[in-house]
């Protein structure tokens, strides 16, 4: 049998579960130096005949294995599985990243690249029914993942992507939302939306112009990330013979600026938001989340998930059960007197 822990973070209670042990220690041994102070060892039975020295430390330690118990049900056990028919329902997402060699610009650590597959992985990783998909650009768009309930294939895919040089002399944000925008099925009922991820570098491709015809023809609505510094940006870096260097243009160092002013025009055209992530985290689920709230939601496929079984209730029993232990033993134990007769027989 095998049991998981689905809230590890719950195991950094451990480390206050330490200290209260090291305190409970301290307690019952200064307890105890105190009375040999006071009472020679050999002496404490009759000076002092209701004292006892493991009692204290029982409780103590019935405590502290409550504690624990306590911390094992806040990390969420789980064994055991069981099946479950769902039905999914949600609205379709095509996420469309630049991959153009601007977004390999250090303003954002690691790279702006790598921070757009963060936050795709950041939102995937909290939906549920929403089917979801993805497009590439810089010169060129490319649909890399169809619409899917799939989410690790689109993970895969999202883990693929790579920078490349533009063909057609830049980043063609107009050409990649007309090109999402085909890729969602003419038939559908459910809500649909572009989430582009880009610093907003366009080279005359009237990308707002594509956001207007996907929102006003199919109601696609589109939401627009930018990512990167827009005040002093970053420099692109370059390998020249495996030397790293930065690219340069007539002999001086590219700098890459993110562009909000283009990217708020598209995602008003759009009908969505802009989110100006730029050298910032985001939680980009949520942001969806509110953005996409009022679109209606399709019926997807039925499909059998396997849930391992929550058992968080068994430690929190244990940890009853040893409190209730804790609080039946008393400090003190009980001394048996004997019944004195009178004439001088006991």
């Amino acid at each position: 049998m095998t049991i998981d822990f689905n809230n590890l973070a719950a195991l950094h209670w451990l480390w206050l579960l330490l200290g209260v042990t090291v305190l409970c220690a301290i307690a019952v041994a200064a307890r105890r130096r105190a009375i040999r102070r006071l009472v020679d060892a050999v002496l404490i039975p009759r000076v002092a005949p209701t004292h006892s020295t493991w009692r204290p430390a029982c409780r103590a330690a019935l405590v502290v294995l409550a504690m624990t118990a306590v911390v094992a049900a806040l990390a969420d056990p789980r064994w055991g599985t069981r099946s479950e028919e769902v039905r999914r329902s949600g609205v379709d997402i095509m996420f469309v990243v630049d991959v153009s060699r601007s977004m390999l610009a250090e303003d954002v650590a690691p790279n702006r690249l790598e921070r757009a597959k963060l936050f795709i992985d950041d939102a995937v990783h909290e939906m549920g029914g929403d089917r979801v998909g993805l497009v590439d650009f810089a010169g060129d768009a490319a649909l890399r993942t169809p619409l899917t309930l799939n989410y690790a294939a689109l993970m895969q895919s999202v883990a693929g992507l790579e920078p490349k040089d533009a063909a057609r002399g830049g980043s063609m944000l107009g050409d990649a939302i007309t090109r999402a925008a085909q890729s969602f099925p003419s038939d559908a009922t459910q809500g649909r939306a572009i989430v582009v991820l880009t610093d907003g570098e366009d080279m005359g491709s009237d990308p707002a112009a594509a956001a207007t015809e996907a929102f006003n023809d199919e109601g696609i609505r589109v939401i627009t990330v930018g990512i990167g510094d827009s005040r002093d940006g970053g420099r692109i870096p370059v390998d020249r013979g495996g030397e790293r260097t930065w690219q340069l243009h007539d002999g001086q160092e590219v700098w890459s600026r993110m562009d909000p002013t283009v990217l708020s025009e598209v995602a008003k055209a759009g009908g969505g938001i802009y989110v100006g992530a730029g050298t910032a985290h985001i939680d980009l689920a949520g942001v969806l989340s509110g953005a996409l709230a009022d679109l209606d939601r399709g019926q997807f496929e039925t499909s059998t998930v396997v849930r391992t079984i929550p058992r968080y209730e068994w430690p929190v029993a244990i940890a009853l059960l040893l409190l209730v232990g804790e609080c039946l033993i008393s400090d003190r134990r009980t001394v048996r007197t004997q019944a004195v007769i009178p004439g001088g027989a006991t």
